[in-house]
């Protein structure tokens, strides 16, 4: 907090999923005086390498195939807010000195101009990578990295959050709630014990993917914990599964059965809505278990690459 209002580039490290895009947005943007200025966030990993640049700088008409009508990119529509650029170990080489150009001075280019703009953005960036090992690899700029971490916050995995994992809770379970216009579910006692033992391997992300679970199937109601139980990852646990999670496209049976058992447990819900929070759920799973490789995650989900990058972006802007 101590450097939360400063102007100064900020990053964030921390294990995939540990959340530090919250940290980036709240702590980092909505505890400061940049609070009522647009906080925009771009996921490096989620963009084809080619659209990188016209996505941060904008383009000409013109510029390229496409290009019908001229753009303003991101730096340009984050005006004097925060801009996030999430997984920066992903920015490839030949832009790094683009970036390190407005660092220093503010300035860019759309692609196809030659005018130069200024950019008052500040810049949060963020990375499970360690930027000292792509550094000696020849993979990052020593430049670049200097000038990204002029302060440097370590974000810590879930398991070593302690009792901070009922903030955790409380934050996500209002926002699943409000997002599918359900009441909250609440943990009886003894799941709350439950959810302080769960060392949740999947950090932020599965904290965030069982709370979804737990509000499709038991909006306004108190949960317990055997049916928390069902729904962590336990070696030895059988949890039931969410509706179409496991089920071949061949057994429409089964699909239909466990979506009416999900139904009749969440009451009523927001099918869109709903809908959209599984796809995003299989889509970070699936670059998880890739370890960022992102035609492996293709290829898990049976998409091609181009589809799984069209649908990432869709999240970064509203």
């Amino acid at each position: 907090g101590q450097y939360a209002d400063l102007a100064y580039p900020v990053l964030i490290e921390g294990e995939s999923g540990s959340g530090k895009d919250i940290v980036a947005s709240h702590y980092l943007h909505r505890l400061t005086e940049r609070r009522d200025k647009p906080f925009l966030a771009l996921n490096c990993a989620a963009i084809s390498p080619t659209l990188l640049e016209p996505t941060l700088f904008g383009y000409a008409k013109g510029a390229f195939t496409g290009a019908h009508t001229a753009k303003a990119g991101y730096f340009e529509d984050a005006d004097s807010g925060t801009l996030f650029l999430d997984e920066i170990g992903e920015l490839p080489l030949d832009l790094q000195p683009k970036l390190l150009r407005v660092l220093e001075n503010g300035e860019y280019q759309r692609v196809g101009e030659t005018q130069t703009r200024i950019s008052t953005a500040r810049i949060i960036t963020a990375t499970n990578r360690d930027l000292r090992q792509e550094m000696k690899a020849g993979r990052f700029r020593p430049d670049l990295y200097h000038r990204l971490s002029v302060f440097t916050v370590a974000v810590p995995p879930v398991r070593e959050t302690g009792l901070d994992r009922l903030l955790l809770l409380e934050h996500f379970r209002k926002h699943c709630a409000a997002s599918v216009r359900a009441e909250p579910f609440t943990l009886a006692p003894d799941a709350q014990s439950l959810w302080l033992d769960y060392t949740f391997p999947g950090n932020v992300r599965e904290l965030r993917n069982i709370i979804i679970r737990l509000t499709a199937r038991y909006a306004g109601q108190a949960v317990a914990a055997e049916q928390l139980r069902a729904e962590l990852d336990y070696p030895d646990s059988t949890p039931l599964p969410p509706a179409g999670a496991g089920l071949d496209a061949a057994q429409p049976d089964e699909v239909r059965q466990a979506a009416r058992q999900h139904l009749q447990r969440a009451g009523h819900l927001n099918l869109d809505t709903t809908l959209e929070l599984w796809q995003r759920s299989y889509i970070e799973a699936a670059i998880d278990l890739s370890n960022g490789n992102m035609s492996e995650a293709a290829r898990r989900l049976g998409i091609n690459r181009t589809t799984l990058y069209n649908r990432m972006e869709s999240w970064n802007r509203p």
